[in-house]
């Protein structure tokens, strides 16, 4: 797993769709899913941390873009 779309693939296999239209919200949203996903034991433990530090870096990054927009 090694970016965005791996993890939306990853969530794709459970019938999960992300799209709010903001990016950020889009990828917060796609976090609590994940976690979801690992709390019924669906997704393996080293998965689940290679998608979370994904999510988290894209947010910052996309945070960082936003600050840097105003």
């Amino acid at each position: 797993m090694r970016t965005i779309f791996d993890v939306q693939q990853l969530l794709k296999r459970y019938g999960v769709f992300v799209y709010i239209g903001n990016r950020v919200a889009d990828l917060q949203l796609m976090e609590l899913e994940l976690k979801q996903l690992y709390q019924s034991q669906l997704v393996e433990p080293k998965e689940y941390q290679m998608a979370l530090l994904l999510l988290r870096q894209q947010i910052a990054i996309e945070k960082e873009k936003e600050q840097e927009m105003e």
